[in-house]
């Protein structure tokens, strides 16, 4: 049987490995119907805005406490986040700005002589709702081709049923509450 210590209570992911419970189903959906499913990370709820990129391969810390990236989702293109864990040191300003997170992989095991948490534990501490496993070369390019465009991302709950289209309709009424300041309103 495997055993955990005062430590390993801390960090989630081991905490989930040891209860044997997996991460509940998530989905990213575009304004333009674009669906990408996938698995939650932080917390649950749902979180809406501007969909962005970032190419970095490293910096992912510095990327989430970054006030420029204030209500985006930011995708993160580099296959696997997570690997340093994350520090107080790191911050870009006092707290997280993004809206939400979108990933291909987290690690579930972080290295570094600065690291005080994983990235999973850092995302629930600050409250960020994120998604992972998904392809995130796949959305990069949809948005390169087709404009800067509006999402949100869902973590499965039991007032949203996920295998039919309750998700997507949703999804449709929550961009009709946004407003942004850069879009023209009509006349």
């Amino acid at each position: 049987m495997l055993k955990l210590d005062g430590d390993d209570l801390l960090d989630i992911d081991k905490l989930l490995d040891f209860l044997g419970k997996g991460r509940k189903k998530a989905a990213l959906i575009l304004e333009d119907g674009m669906r990408f499913d996938g698995n939650s990370i932080g917390v649950d709820g749902f979180s809406i805005g501007e969909v962005v990129f970032n190419t970095s391969i490293t910096g992912y810390q510095e990327i989430l406490s970054d006030p420029s990236y204030c209500n985006q989702l930011v995708t993160l293109t580099y296959p696997h986040i997570g690997n340093v864990g994350c520090n107080s040191v790191d911050m870009e300003s006092f707290k997280t700005h993004l809206s939400g997170l979108i990933i291909k992989q987290i690690s579930g095991a972080y290295h570094n002589h600065r690291a005080e948490e994983s990235l999973q534990n850092f995302l629930i501490k600050n409250r960020i709702v994120g998604i992972e496993n998904i392809d995130t070369r796949k959305l990069t390019l949809h948005l390169r081709r087709n404009g800067a465009k509006n999402g949100i991302i869902v973590v499965e709950s039991g007032d949203i049923d996920f295998e039919s289209q309750d998700v997507e309709k949703f999804a449709q009424e929550s961009f009709k509450f946004l407003s942004w300041h850069n879009r023209k309103k009509p006349n």
